[in-house]
């Protein structure tokens, strides 16, 4: 298969879980999200801390 050309497995992959955001069919070119702005709305949500990954909490002493 040539390299530009997407694996029609991956786009039916693509389709088949809604977006994390709205719901609404994932879209290949936007994957996992089905456009742009959803896909915009979860980074916003990364860089300002509304998502956050846990781990132990840091101790006064672990930096040095």
């Amino acid at each position: 298969m040539p390299a530009d050309r997407p694996d029609p497995r991956k786009r039916a992959r693509a389709a088949a879980k809604p977006c994390p955001i709205c719901g609404k069919p994932a879209t290949p070119q936007s994957h996992p999200f089905c456009s742009e702005r959803c896909r915009d709305i979860d980074l916003n949500r990364w860089l300002s801390g509304t998502y956050v990954v846990p781990g132990r909490p840091l101790d006064e002493g672990d930096g040095d």
